[in-house]
């Protein structure tokens, strides 16, 4: 009995090592690639993205008119 939790306390260790290597290794590799700048709200000219439009001048609930 008391080799039967010896060797099941042996595999959780291994197991614990095991996906703690692999956590940092998926942390590590998303961070290198991930590009820290950043972000704003205003578009680069030559981007070619589309600009805010200004809100509908509507109340909620009512149709919209062309």
């Amino acid at each position: 009995m008391n080799n039967d939790r010896k060797s099941r306390r042996t595999a959780v260790a291994i197991f614990a090592v095991a996906l703690t290597a692999a956590v940092i290794a998926a942390f590590i590799t998303t961070f290198e690639g991930v590009s820290t700048r950043q972000a704003s709200n205003e578009a680069q000219p030559g981007t070619g993205l589309a600009h805010p439009h200004p809100p509908l001048d509507i109340a909620p609930g009512e149709p919209v008119r062309n």
